[in-house]
């Protein structure tokens, strides 16, 4: 029988030193992936969320608060996963700050990654409404210094540098999200294929898991790889980063982290601020 023909599939992660990491064996031809080849778009979340709407690329990173829009399109991989384990976005500002003081009628401005990012809509449980600017993730912590903003949402590799901008905390997300759940992660973002792939799925899905697995048993190298996407970041400020939001977890989400994906959605439905819970499935 001829060999099947190759086929090139998109995917799309974001600029940062966790995806660099993830898919590292994928980008630097470190495994067998048979009739796949992998094209890599990076770009920053809140753009690959959005398109994810349209099905522009066979498999995305997207914020599991987007998922919610998305769902019809695309199915959750179970690998792949960022999760805050008792951590995660951090809202932050020049001098300490009552978070009551950022809810709407308070006359303060938060600056915020992206709308259907996850850490928008932690922050919109945490907080209530809010008034708010989307601003590139990359350009939050210095507008925040120079009082463009009155306080900024942080995510990617900002969480660990806003101190040396001389900002300080003011809540952590993640933090506040497991003590509202009993010590549930707080999901931040999942890769997800298109269901038109129908039954390449599988084959597809265990070469990104591959990749994962690559990077973890490979980590020094993969480490040296991802530092080439980390802004203001040195290897050990990298590796550390890398260790939040990618372990064990991200090869396998754990039933703990199944339900506080169920959980993050449930309650956003319930909040109104998705349009309705997915019906949520995990490839793997």
């Amino acid at each position: 029988m001829p060999e099947a023909a190759t086929r090139t599939l998109r995917l799309g992660h974001s600029p940062d030193p966790d995806d660099a990491f993830m898919h590292f064996a994928l980008a630097e031809g470190r495994l067998d992936t048979g009739r796949w080849r992998f094209e890599h778009r990076l770009e920053d979340i809140e753009t690959l969320n959005r398109r994810a709407t349209r099905g522009e690329y066979e498999i995305t990173a997207v914020s599991i608060h987007a998922y919610a829009h998305v769902s019809e399109r695309y199915v959750l991989l179970n690998h792949g996963a960022s999760m805050g384990e008792g951590y995660g976005p951090r809202i932050v500002a020049r001098s300490a700050l009552d978070p009551a003081a950022l809810r709407r009628g308070g006359g303060l401005r938060l600056a915020v990654p992206g709308e259907w990012t996850s850490a928008h809509l932690a922050a919109q449980m945490f907080l209530g409404p809010y008034d708010y600017e989307v601003v590139p993730f990359d350009r939050i912590p210095v507008a925040v210094a120079r009082g463009e903003f009155d306080a900024g949402l942080l995510i990617h590799e900002g969480q660990l540098t806003f101190q040396d901008l001389g900002l300080v905390l003011v809540a952590d997300l993640g933090a506040w999200w497991a003590g509202e759940t009993g010590g549930l992660p707080l999901p931040l973002g999942g890769n997800c294929i298109r269901r038109d792939l129908g039954e390449a799925i599988p084959e597809i899905s265990r070469l990104l898991r591959e990749s994962i697995r690559y990077g973890l048993e490979h980590r020094q190298e993969a480490v040296a790889y991802a530092l080439r996407f980390g802004r203001d970041l040195d290897l050990a400020r990298t590796d550390e980063f890398i260790g939040m939001y990618v372990n064990e977890r991200t090869l396998d989400y754990g039933d703990d982290g199944r339900e506080a994906v169920r959980l993050f959605l449930e309650r956003a439905e319930a909040e109104g601020l998705i349009p309705r819970q997915p019906e949520l499935e995990f490839v793997r």
